[in-house]
């Protein structure tokens, strides 16, 4: 599926399209089981199942996005991704581990690493604000309202060229879920 209209703005398309999903009001998804994006390490598998709605952005940009979601099952994750292919990308976002909500980034180049920031709770709407500048992604975050502004993540990604952007979610280990992407905007 190909040239959807999201946000106000077109030329969006699915990677791996969801169980169900809405553009009205935003973007509505509910996730499929057994979705998720992985490279590797620790877990010695390799998955490239998660659902991300992407659009095309070159250079430097400045992506935003607020999302809500209803986390249940271990691994339910929503966010951000950005991808220049299957072996090299970031996703960013809320992820459910051990009944617990963790900001997570999970930056991938042929290996996946994961860091997380625990949550003491998850209040409202969870906003990021991810700035590709050269040869660096810098990811911040608020939590209920707050701008992002606290420091999540710092990391080497390749410069210049094409990069798909857009929100993500995924259940790898539960029956799907549903997230609410309010919005979500690029600017270069």
């Amino acid at each position: 599926m190909s040239d959807i209209t999201a946000f106000g703005v077109s030329g969006w398309s699915w990677l791996n399209p969801p169980a169900e999903w809405s553009t009205v009001d935003g973007l509505t998804v509910t996730s499929k089981d057994d979705s998720d994006f992985w490279r590797t390490t620790h877990y010695d598998f390799v998955r490239d199942t998660g659902h991300a709605l992407l659009r095309p952005v070159r250079g430097d940009f400045v992506l935003r996005l607020s999302f809500t979601g209803s986390y249940t099952e271990q691994y339910d994750q929503a966010g951000a991704l950005l991808r220049i292919d299957e072996r090299n990308w970031i996703k960013t976002g809320i992820e459910f581990v051990d009944g617990e909500h963790f900001l997570s980034a999970v930056v991938t180049r042929d290996f996946s690493d994961w860091s997380v920031v625990a949550l003491p709770e998850l209040t409202g709407p969870v906003s990021l604000v991810v700035d590709r500048t050269g040869d660096a992604v810098t990811v911040r975050y608020g939590i209920g309202g707050d701008e992002p502004g606290t420091l999540l993540r710092l990391a080497y990604f390749p410069p210049g060229g094409e990069v798909l952007v857009g929100p993500m979610c995924a259940s790898p280990q539960g029956k799907g879920f549903p997230t609410r992407f309010h919005d979500f905007e690029v600017r270069t």
